[in-house]
């Protein structure tokens, strides 16, 4: 992350860089610490907002340009819904630009703690069959158990939505869990059937 100079620094800067001679003496013509003062200033608001730019062009840092980057990426994710948060539509920019996607468990897992939910554990379940089973084990199912498979949340969402802390529309006091379910249910494979689990 760059970092911009401060107007003393570019004050001390240009009074270095002064030519020498009389006329240019701050002794002699004060008026030039009034100048050099007043360029400074400018030229520090100058350097802050390149350096914005410089961090704008990196998603990690974005905020004014999430618009265009989000036009470019294809953008708003129809999962965050109609009125997505600024924080989510930054987080998305960001996971499109550095997401590789898959389809292990630590994928589904790093959705999950993307959408909030840090406590997040994934459950495999197992068709039954000679010599992996035992007698009186619950949950024996049938063929079809092989294809499903649980996404548990592990308890309320991080930022669950309060008073002060969400946005007009929300309703309080719910894990908003629909952003996550597309965005698991988007990204599982065809072949699977997934239940989450909110606890």
């Amino acid at each position: 992350m760059a970092v911009a100079r401060t107007a003393d620094q570019y004050r001390q800067q240009l009074s270095g860089l002064l030519p020498s001679g009389p006329a240019w003496d701050p002794e002699l013509v004060p008026e030039i610490a009034l100048v050099i003062a007043g360029v400074s200033q400018e030229f520090a608001r100058l350097d802050a907002r390149a350096v914005d730019l410089l961090n704008e062009m990196d998603p990690a840092y974005v905020s004014e340009l999430v618009p265009d980057w989000e036009a470019i990426m294809g953008l708003p994710d129809p999962c965050l819904g109609l009125n997505p948060a600024f924080d989510d539509r930054r987080l998305a920019v960001r996971r499109r630009l550095v997401e590789v996607g898959g389809q292990s468990i630590s994928y589904f897992i790093d959705i999950a703690v993307s959408q909030g939910y840090p406590d997040a554990t994934i459950t495999e379940h197992r068709a039954p069959r000679m010599g992996r089973s035992r007698f009186g084990v619950a949950r024996f199912g049938g063929w079809n158990a092989q294809f499903m498979w649980t996404l548990n949340t592990g308890g309320r969402q991080r930022q669950g939505r309060r008073f002060g802390a969400s946005y007009w529309g929300e309703r309080f006091g719910v894990n908003p869990g629909n952003p996550l379910e597309c965005q698991i249910r988007r990204a599982a494979p065809a072949h699977t059937v997934v239940q989450i689990n909110y606890n």
